[in-house]
């Protein structure tokens, strides 16, 4: 699969799904641990030396990661993939793994436009079992769209695999494999994850197999771009295209992650990787086995980081927390008593040092869960209690709804937008188009856009769009916000 990446100025946040590899050879490179070597000479202090002074900390030498490459490097696989992508015009070369040359041959033969088309992918990426029957984890990512998955042993066994289930939100995935009596892996406890402690990734970085790299653990917890569910463990340990869903291991030899991401400038390597713990890889693991799908928990807020002003400004003796900027009506934080302004300082005795520890928490709690949390409401401390939705029911509720809305004329599947929404639109109301179909589709609306108004009339929920098109005749006006402009776009319903 390709490469997909979030640009973070001037730092690239790329997904490590290698791409096609070419070449034949790797030369292993074997590190041994330097010993160091007492001579006689300074085994014997003379009469006027006197003994260094003790260091506050003992030096400790970096673990010796044979014997674990021995006993689980046979529990990473190496993953390969193949499939189908639809190319757009907006499309360039670097889409066209298959044949790079055929977005060249496309753009002559369409005089000046690549016209869209399923175009072959191929990719390689990493993982590693964890059951003896032939249960894999691996990144999400990196069997997007694939229709055929290959998993390679280290004893160069083949196996097609069948993926159980993946989740885009979190970028795990759970395969599986019909052979028996499999190598597996341990499982850690990211909660005995120290920063600094040393760590140890194997996979198959531009496809070069059972490649083994280490380093530390830079920080816990991070929150990325577009992950906020996940609570990333920040390492320095090389890691490169095709890595992604190898292993992180701690000197224990446990799996405390799987590698995931990168920030870099070049998409290779710069010192800054990152790992999706594994109890929030096992949550998923768990229900994708048992259920077939993943689900996710809801609290039905938008928070914000705390900054010194803001600390200040709320009496709080240190900034911390996730400042709620706005309470989704009807949602578990609405029914629990949040409200604008609230600190959410801990949950469930977990604190909230910044913004993103609330979701990550939320995400590994279960729909339906109830959860205490600790508020800091104008000066004063408050216990609520909110008893977690499903995160799958806001949407499907925001699609029907808007559906009965407009009869089936309209075409749109329409939700309200979050407050984080709202502040980077620029506004204070409006409806986000998540689908667009029929008489709005043709009308030129896409998914994305932002409802404002219909025939004029402001609109912030779907019930107010339902009591319009009511009333309404053979056509109406939406006016329309996309990438900052705002259109009246007229649409024939009658």
């Amino acid at each position: 699969m390709t490469a997909s990446s979030l640009k973070s100025a001037p730092l690239v946040l790329a997904l490590l799904a290698a791409g096609v590899v070419g070449g034949a050879g790797v030369e292993a490179m074997h590190r041994s641990n330097a010993v160091a070597a007492t001579s006689p000479q300074a085994a014997v202090a003379g009469p006027s030396q006197s003994a260094p002074p003790a260091s506050p900390v003992g030096t400790i030498a970096p673990p010796d990661f044979s014997q674990i490459t021995a006993r689980y490097g046979p529990a990473v696989v190496n993953i390969s993939v193949s499939g189908t992508r639809k190319t757009s015009a907006e499309d360039g070369p670097e889409a066209f793994q298959g044949d790079p040359m055929e977005f060249f041959r496309r753009f002559q033969q369409g005089q000046g436009r690549v016209m869209p088309r399923n175009v072959p992918v191929r990719g390689q990426g990493s993982g590693f079992i964890v059951s003896a029957d032939g249960v894999i984890l691996t990144n999400a990512h990196v069997v997007k769209d694939a229709s055929e998955v290959t998993v390679k042993l280290t004893d160069r066994r083949e196996y097609r695999a069948k993926v159980l289930g993946a989740d885009p939100k979190t970028d795990v995935a759970v395969l599986k494999i019909e052979a028996k009596n499999l190598p597996v892996v341990a499982l850690g406890n990211v909660k005995d994850l120290r920063v600094g402690e040393w760590v140890l990734a194997i996979g198959s970085p531009f496809g070069f197999e059972n490649t083994v790299t280490a380093g530390v653990v830079s920080a816990k917890g991070r929150s990325l771009p577009e992950d906020s569910a996940v609570p990333f463990i920040q390492t320095d340990v090389a890691v490169n295209p095709g890595n992604s869903g190898g292993p992180l291991f701690n000197s224990r030899g446990e799996v405390v992650g799987i590698n995931s991401q990168i920030y870099s400038q070049s998409g290779g390597y710069m010192g800054v990787s990152f790992a999706i713990p594994i109890d929030v890889a096992t949550h998923v693991k768990n229900q994708i086995v048992t259920t077939g799908k993943v689900q996710h928990a809801r609290l039905g807020v938008a928070v914000q980081e705390v900054n010194q002003a803001l600390a200040d400004s709320f009496n709080l003796d240190r900034p911390e927390g996730a400042l709620v900027s706005s309470v989704e009506k009807g949602s578990p934080a609405d029914k629990a008593g949040l409200q604008p302004g609230d600190v959410i300082r801990a949950v469930d005795g977990q604190p909230i040092v910044a913004s993103g520890d609330l979701p990550a928490i939320i995400s590994r709690s279960a729909a339906g869960d109830s959860v205490k949390m600790d508020v800091w409401r104008k000066g004063s401390r408050v216990e609520l209690t909110a008893r977690l939705a499903d995160a799958a029911d806001k949407a499907a509720k925001a699609d029907s709804g808007a559906e009965a809305t407009e009869g089936g004329k309209l075409g749109l599947a329409l939700r309200p937008l979050e407050g984080a929404e709202k502040r980077q639109a620029g506004v204070s109301g409006g409806l986000l188009v998540e689908d667009a179909s029929g008489a709005a589709a043709r009308a030129g609306v896409e998914p994305g856009d932002v409802l404002l108004a219909v025939n004029g009339a402001p609109v912030s929920s779907i019930d107010q769009v339902r009591s319009i098109m009511a009333k309404a005749g053979k056509s109406v006006a939406l006016l329309i916000q996309r990438d900052g402009d705002k259109i009246f776009v007229p649409v024939r319903i009658g």
